[in-house]
């Protein structure tokens, strides 16, 4: 069995004064296998309050869980539908951002990158599934399956965009300030994932039927208020909040970047 690397303390502040919050079963995860364990259980900071898993998946596991690809996942997936979401959300970026290169990191189904071509940026994706990014340069779109942090185009884009990305990461600190390299000064970044501050996260919870705890590839659970603290934290100041229509109790953020 491949086991998760241990974090050796909160991800986001370092403190290891740390209390359990639930352990669930994530075998029935469409990407789980058997070399992975088959439950994963949930940790909260006692000095910040951050929500994450006991560790992240080693190099061989991330591999073993990239080998399979969720159909909402998949280049091209629901292009109708994803289009008009994509259009929403560029619509909400234009009054700080409206031209220039559009970088996605974590790409998915490409319709963001779809819809920001269509709006007149020069799109780029990033994603670390090969066959997502072969069928996005084939489209004709540049994309790179790569690493944000090994991503090197330093101050190029305008926007950069973390859609439902950034609870995949294993240290969101370092991405964020990853992603700030690559805006140039006043770039604009889009995050958008689920809102643990949210009421709506609440009743799933009390109800038991809060999806986000057996999510095989989330490493984190946000609330508004530490993701804002952690924006101030790498440079960053948020502009504008919304309700995301990407996935369920999702929250969207706007944020620029301070010099």
């Amino acid at each position: 069995m491949l086991p998760r690397i241990p974090y050796a303390g909160c991800p986001l502040c370092e403190d290891k004064a740390v209390r359990a919050r639930t352990t669930v079963d994530c075998s029935k995860h469409a990407l789980y296998k058997d070399v992975l364990s088959p439950e994963m259980t949930w940790l909260e900071c006692g000095a910040c309050g951050h929500s994450y898993t006991e560790g992240y998946f080693s190099k061989e596991a991330l591999a073993v869980v990239f080998s399979g690809t969720q159909e909402s996942q998949k280049v091209g997936a629901a292009f109708e539908d994803q289009r008009s979401i994509a259009g929403r959300m560029i619509d909400k970026v234009l009054p700080y951002a409206d031209r220039g290169d559009w970088c996605d990191v974590g790409f998915g189904s490409g319709a963001l990158l779809f819809a920001a071509g269509e709006y007149g940026f020069s799109p780029c994706g990033i994603d670390l599934r090969g066959e997502n990014v072969e069928i996005l340069r084939s489209l004709g779109i540049e994309a790179h399956q790569v690493d944000l942090a090994a991503f090197a185009h330093p101050s190029r884009f305008s926007v950069v965009s973390l859609c439902d990305v950034l609870e995949h990461m294993p240290y969101p600190k370092a991405s964020l300030a990853a992603a700030r390299g690559l805006l140039a000064p006043d770039g604009v970044l889009l995050l958008s994932m689920p809102n643990l501050d949210s009421m709506a996260w609440s009743l799933l919870n009390s109800m038991n039927l809060n999806p986000y705890w057996a999510e095989l590839e989330h490493y984190h659970n946000f609330g508004k208020s530490r993701l804002y603290a952690l924006l101030a934290e790498t440079g960053f100041e948020p502009l504008r909040y919304g309700i995301s229509e990407r996935y369920r109790v999702g929250m969207e953020v706007i944020a620029r970047k301070r010099e």
